[in-house]
């Protein structure tokens, strides 16, 4: 495949392939030549062919190219691979999106509100709540409240979890919710609790039903929550900002923590995957829930996936109660597992190592961006890749989504 921009597959489809180079170069210069990043992996495609194919820089400290095939911490690309299994199952007649939550984990019975851990909730946790991070649940790391510190003492959105599904549930019931379920909105384990949902209501425990229902059907042969013993030479080194800001290792991908069995399977973040992967997943929700005649959704089930989910039709940054997120906040509405640009209708979700990927269903163009740097934030990198990628088009569609 081509390193860089496939200027015929770019003109044949409708993009101006001197843009795509000068977002190349940006990205070349500003985040590889820099040293700001150690790696990267980008794919571009209109009408589910590349356009755009890069792998550029260093996949470990030792020094070894980044591979076309190389596997990275996907985090919190996990979140919308479980929402599609949750919603293979709502097709399958076995949940609703508004089946109480307590119906199906009863650890969460009776769950309360605030620091007090006395107040009632004022209306039940709901599946959409799941789903559109409604919930009342947090993550620790959003370090703003007493309630995300007792996360952080219990380790509950740590990435190696040694605690079994049913431990945490358990726990996550004893502590009290921000605030009622549908109130407001809060970035937080609830995809982890939805995944708990998924092992209970499948009587299969999430790699399983990820592994056949999901994984085998679409030829994700890379994707999983375990590196395997013939995968390792592909797995990337991940970094981190120090408190000075220079990058130093945060896992290392031939000793990753990633090797290990017995840790909790995380449908919030626990995923490893490749860049070629995610295209597959990707383009099953381009097309509407089917890829190469496997079709694991209908049509109806991902278009709504992606419409705004959020009470009164609100953006996030009218709902929004916490200050860590993957996406921004202005203007963007949440689906069913996914966030989504009121104005374009593009949807997207990133993880914290700074991976992205992106679905324009109206341009029919996918984009997937990996790199491992923690946190997430540290650069716009995402925000800059959705626009050269958007002002690379050159013949715009007017045609309905498929």
């Amino acid at each position: 495949m081509t390193d860089g921009v496939d200027r015929a597959a770019a003109q044949a489809a409708g993009m101006d392939p001197d843009r795509l180079d000068a977002l190349v170069g940006h990205l070349d210069r500003t985040y590889l030549a820099s040293g700001k990043l150690a790696h990267m992996q980008l794919l571009v495609s209109r009408d589910e062919q590349p356009l755009l194919s890069m792998a550029r820089g260093a996949a470990r400290a030792s020094g070894e190219p980044l591979r076309d095939d190389a596997l990275f911490r996907i985090a919190s690309m996990t979140k919308p691979v479980t929402s599609v299994a949750f919603m293979m199952l709502v097709e399958a007649g076995k949940v609703a999106l508004d089946t109480p939550v307590a119906d199906v984990i009863p650890e969460f019975a009776d769950l309360r509100v605030g620091r007090s851990n006395r107040a009632r909730v004022k209306q039940a946790m709901r599946m959409i709540d799941l789903l559109r991070h409604t919930s009342g649940l947090t993550y620790g790391l959003q370090r703003q409240t007493p309630i995300d510190a007792r996360y952080r003492l219990l380790g509950l959105d740590e990435f190696q979890q040694k605690r079994t599904s049913n431990d945490f549930v358990a726990d996550l019931g004893q502590l009290p919710l921000e605030f009622s379920p549908g109130e407001q909105w809060n970035y937080s384990v609830s995809t982890d609790v939805l995944g708990v949902v998924v092992e209970r209501l499948s009587g299969m425990d999430l790699n399983a039903f990820f592994r056949t229902r999901i994984f085998d059907p679409l030829g994700m042969t890379d994707t999983g929550f375990v590196v395997r013993d013939d995968q390792v030479d592909r797995m990337t080194d991940a970094w981190r900002l120090d408190e000075d800001g220079q990058r130093v290792i945060a896992d290392l991908g031939a000793r990753s923590g990633w090797r290990r069995q017995g840790r909790f399977l995380s449908g919030g973040g626990g995923l490893v995957s490749s860049v070629a992967d995610y295209h597959r997943l990707a383009r099953m929700l381009l097309r509407g829930g089917e890829l190469d005649g496997a079709r694991l959704l209908q049509r109806e089930t991902v278009a709504m996936m992606r419409d705004n989910h959020l009470p009164g039709g609100g953006d996030l940054a009218s709902l929004s109660s916490g200050m860590f997120s993957e996406a921004d906040y202005e203007g963007v509405g949440f689906g069913l597992g996914v966030a989504m640009s009121l104005e374009s209708r593009e949807y997207y979700w990133g993880g914290v190592f700074s991976t992205f990927f992106w679905i324009d269903p109206i341009e029919q163009l996918i984009g997937i961006f990996m790199t491992q740097l923690l946190p997430s934030s540290a650069y716009p990198v995402r925000a800059e890749l959705r626009a050269g990628v958007r002002d690379s088009i050159a013949e715009r569609r007017c045609i309905p989504a498929r």
